[in-house]
């Protein structure tokens, strides 16, 4: 419960401001994840409307490392002003505060909710050559085959990576882990043969699929991806309540006035029901959200209990 009464209080706290006076010169939105990525996509699509609906520009500064932690420890250090912005993922907010043991800034203090922006589902692949063609005969075939079958992710600590942990958790399997730099090499691996399995975003699987150089055997959100509708959840193919997924969210710094805040958060709903970023969410694989900061308060809270457990229970760590 400490990172919600950490939040909740700072919301309390924050002082006002004359939201009228604000903004008054260019707002910054660092993501701190690679250009041309997913992430990076987000970011854009939202930045570009906000920029419309505020009245000044809002620019993109991508920061990328250490699972998004270096990108969130610029922003922590920032003034609390309303002009700089993180949009990230829960790889940063909910899943890195376990696998560090010390990062330069207090996730549950250093920053106050804006929006939940959207979802982006993970299907589970496989290359054709594996004998199985469900969730139900995969399951089976890897609890035949312990520590036999290959699983490729973008890294230790990635989504792609916890999505496989939770699976082998929930179905009490063993599979070799083989990380890669990134989720580009890591869907070539199981294209080429060299791993069997991976998580994959579900817009970089969907050609894939349709071409059957790989097999989808389930999606990792609780609802079917929109799509690819005709893949099952995980939930509903055999696992009751999987569900994992790369969230994006947008936050300020902590004591940011409570007036800018409030300008954000209307500014950030406008656009996520404008027909057109809508659409362009889409087209990325990501279905809009719209949680507001009440909302993310209680979601980074279960998001980071998840996890937590998850990362303990399989021994996970980055230094």
């Amino acid at each position: 419960m400490r990172r919600a009464c950490v939040v909740i209080a700072l919301l309390l706290a924050a002082p006002a401001a004359r939201a009228e006076d604000w903004p008054a010169h260019p707002i910054k939105i660092v993501n701190p994840w690679p250009a041309g990525g997913s992430s990076d996509s987000v970011t854009r699509i939202v930045a570009a409307k906000l920029s419309d609906l505020l009245g000044q520009q809002v620019v993109v500064d991508n920061r990328p490392g250490a699972t998004g932690t270096i990108g969130a420890a610029a922003v922590a250090k920032a003034p609390a002003d309303g002009y700089t912005l993180l949009l990230t993922t829960n790889s940063t907010y909910a899943i890195a505060p376990h696998l560090y043991r010390a990062l330069p800034y207090d996730t549950a203090a250093a920053f106050m909710p804006i929006n939940l922006i959207g979802r982006n589902a993970q299907i589970l692949c496989v290359n054709p050559s594996l004998p199985v063609r469900d969730l139900e005969g995969f399951l089976a075939y890897v609890r035949a085959h312990p520590d036999t079958v290959a699983f490729s992710t973008a890294g230790q600590g990635a989504t792609s990576h916890l999505a496989t942990e939770l699976l082998l958790v929930t179905a009490n399997l063993r599979m070799m882990h083989v990380p890669y730099r990134g989720g580009a090499p890591s869907v070539q691996a199981v294209l080429s043969g060299e791993t069997q399995s991976s998580f994959v975003d579900v817009i970089t699987a969907l050609p894939y699929v349709g071409t059957g150089q790989l097999r989808a055997l389930g999606a990792s959100t609780l609802e079917r991806a929109a799509m690819m509708p005709d893949v099952p959840t995980i939930a509903e193919a055999g696992l009751p309540g999987f569900q994992s997924s790369t969230d994006f969210a947008l936050l300020a710094v902590a004591g940011t006035p409570r007036d800018v805040v409030a300008r954000l958060v209307a500014a950030t709903h406008q656009a996520l029901h404008a027909d057109e970023v809508a659409a362009r969410l889409r087209g990325q694989g990501i279905d809009v959200v719209d949680g507001g900061p009440e909302q993310l308060v209680g979601y980074f809270q279960a998001e980071s209990d998840k996890w937590g457990k998850v990362i303990r229970e399989r021994g996970i760590k980055l230094e």
